[in-house]
Formats: C-alpha cells, sequence, structure tokens
C-alpha cells in the first residue's frame, strides 16, 4: 500500500510543479479517469480539487468509506450538494484561480458554478491536461500486460472455434465470455467480429452473417485489467486466401511494421502515421485507409498522444501506444492489423503477443 501511496504523490507533485506553468493554483478534476489516475478512487462519481500543498476529494455519502480506502494520501471530504460542496472546498483554501478541465465540464455544471464563485476563478484548461496520463510508470505497464496476457489467451481459445456456418456475433459473444472468465472486469469496447464484407467497416458490429471460406475475418478487443485496458485487432483468413486479400494484407502488414520500426521516443506522432499511410497510398489504396493510425492506450482505451496526420504530439518514453493500419474495400473485404507498443529511448516494445503474419484457419 505504500508503495502505491507514493506513486499518486508522485503524480499529484508533478502536476503542482506546473501550476505556474498555467496561471493558477489549484485545479479542478471531474473526469473520474483522471481522478482515478491521480488518486486511486474507482467510484463512479466525484470531484478532485489538487492545491498546492495536498489534494482534496470530494464526494457523496456513497463513496466515503470507498474513498477513505483507496485515497487515503488525500482529505477526503462528503459533501450533500456537488456545487455547494465544490464552494465550499474553493472558499476555505483561499483559491484565486482555479483551473478546470475545459473538455469535460458541462456548460450546466460549469454555469452554476460561475454563478456561486467571485469572477474569473475558473480557468479552463485543455490542452494543458490532455497528456498527463501519456506517459506510463512501471505499475501501469504491468497492469497494461496483465490485460494484454488476458485478451490474447482469450483468442487463442477462440480461434479454435472459428469456422465456415459459425455467426460472426457467436464468435464475439464468445471472445467475451473467454475475457472475463480469464479475469477481465469488462471489455475494453465492443468486440469486432467483421466477415467477408463486413470487414470493409472499420467498426462493424458483429451481427448473424455467417462465415465463409475465403473470408477475411477482422477481430478487434481488448481486456481490463485494474482499469487499464488493451487493444489489439488480428486479421485471419478462413479456408484460403485469394490473391487479392493476400495483396491487401501484406500491404497492410508492410505498413504496420514500418510504422512500428520508427516508433522511439523523440518521434513526431504524424511522421509515425505518415510512414504507414505512404506505403498504402504507393501501392494505389489511400483512400481506403480511413482513420488514423494510433492513439494512446491506458484507463481509456483512446487516451492521449494521437497518432494521426492532425497530431502535434511527440512520442516519450513510457508510453503505451496503438499502430493500426487498415485498408478497406467497400463491399469486398477489410484488412486491421493492430499491435501496442510501449515507447523506449531507442525503439519499442510489442506488448501484444499474436504473430500478426497471414494466419489461414
Amino acid at each position: 500500500m505504500g508503495g502505491e501511496t507514493a506513486v499518486y504523490r508522485q503524480r499529484l507533485a508533478r502536476l503542482q510543479e506546473r501550476f505556474s506553468q498555467f496561471g493558477v493554483d489549484a485545479i479542478l478534476f471531474f473526469e473520474m479517469k483522471n481522478i482515478r489516475y491521480l488518486t486511486g478512487f474507482t467510484g463512479s462519481d466525484g470531484v478532485f480539487l489538487l492545491l498546492p500543498d495536498k489534494g482534496v476529494l470530494l464526494v457523496d455519502g456513497r463513496y466515503i468509506t470507498q474513498a477513505g480506502e483507496e485515497a487515503s494520501q488525500c482529505d477526503v471530504v462528503q459533501y450533500r450538494d456537488k456545487i455547494s460542496g465544490i464552494v465550499s472546498a474553493l472558499g476555505g483554501r483561499e483559491v484565486k484561480r482555479a483551473g478546470f478541465e475545459a473538455a469535460v465540464l458541462s456548460v450546466e455544471l460549469y454555469e452554476k458554478l460561475r454563478g456561486k464563485l467571485p469572477p474569473d476563478l475558473l480557468i479552463p484548461l485543455t490542452e494543458a491536461l490532455t497528456g498527463i496520463r501519456g506517459v506510463k510508470d512501471d505499475q501501469e505497464v504491468s497492469l497494461l500486460r496483465m490485460a494484454v496476457d488476458i485478451a490474447d489467451g482469450a483468442l487463442l481459445q477462440v480461434i479454435e472455434r472459428m469456422r465456415p456456418g459459425v455467426e460472426e456475433r457467436s464468435i464475439a459473444l464468445e471472445m467475451d465470455y473467454r475475457m472475463r472468465a480469464l479475469g477481465s472486469e469488462e471489455t475494453s469496447f465492443s468486440t469486432i467480429v467483421a466477415s467477408g464484407p463486413n470487414a470493409a467497416l472499420p467498426h462493424a458490429r458483429p451481427g448473424p452473417r455467417r462465415l465463409e471460406d475465403g473470408d477475411a475475418v477482422v477481430m478487434d478487443f481488448g481486456a481490463v485489467h485494474e482499469g487499464y485496458h488493451s487493444d489489439e485487432t488480428c486479421t485471419f483468413v478462413l479456408g484460403r486466401a485469394d490473391d487479392k486479400l493476400r495483396e491487401v494484407y501484406a500491404i497492410v502488414k508492410d505498413a504496420h511494421d514500418r510504422a512500428i520500426e520508427a516508433v522511439r521516443a523523440g518521434a513526431a506522432c504524424r511522421d509515425i502515421d505518415r510512414i504507414a499511410r505512404q506505403i498504402i497510398e504507393k501501392k494505389g489504396y489511400g483512400a481506403c485507409f480511413s482513420h488514423g493510425t494510433g492513439h494512446g492506450v491506458g484507463l481509456d482505451v483512446h487516451e492521449a498522444p494521437r497518432l494521426s496526420t492532425l497530431s502535434d504530439q511527440i512520442l516519450a518514453a513510457g508510453m503505451v501506444v496503438t499502430i493500426e493500419p487498415g485498408i478497406y474495400l467497400p463491399g469486398k473485404l477489410g484488412v486491421r492489423i493492430e499491435d501496442m507498443v510501449l515507447v523506449k529511448e531507442d525503439g519499442c516494445e510489442v506488448l501484444t503477443k499474436m504473430s500478426k503474419e497471414l494466419k489461414i484457419l
């Protein structure tokens, strides 16, 4: 417990050191994933006030015992009304400028707070807080590895059941069950199983379509361990692979491999995206790659940084990101290959275990 408490104190200290940079003397957090990251509190509602010398976790009566156990390094204060609780906490600390998560706070709650606080006390912070969870510490990487192991273990059991005549939704249900049976708290997102022409839909929903010989089957899945998510996509081929499918798979695999080779601390996220995208474009499929090359993974399955043409972020050692190029041919087929990688100073480590060589089932 002491080691965990030290981790949270270090996270708080890193933010407190940036108060002058942000132009604030306190920060209010409303996003529960950020509150969990900073305090260890796993409840579904609450507010966290970070001050120069301490953290104050505000919760209602449902969570007072849980908050005291999970966030022992913070002051825990119970409120009956959230607005009144926040106003009281801020007023009692002589806060003059309190930053808040502008991308999270609703307009309704903001207006209610502003009506009860001194003018100009609330300072919107957006970009400044976007990447606070970007660099993972050793504890976080360990939890991500466990999530990966759970998901990959489930996949090994499920692919044995993939055969012609089986419905997509049956495979997805089996995958969800196996991940939960192996210890996943929930699924990272709605598991994708998309076969044949459905594989051309990047976010297809598994339905009643039955797998057929020659299908590409895209499986996008993830497990959750102590709040941390995995995210992996495998594209399998059922029975036989025709020339077009082999061609598309080879192009996506090359883009995936070259992008992973370029991942290292100091690399620009847009450059990683460009490397993967140019390989696909040169083969004439640029218009068929319709999403970014990757994203950060942690307490959220999609978090900073973004690996896309629009990103101005730089990779840092300790970040965990996905590399997931794809080609989608409407009405015909789709291929996506995705791995999670840990950024290091001199390269990266691939965390996901399933081989991404073409696998015919």
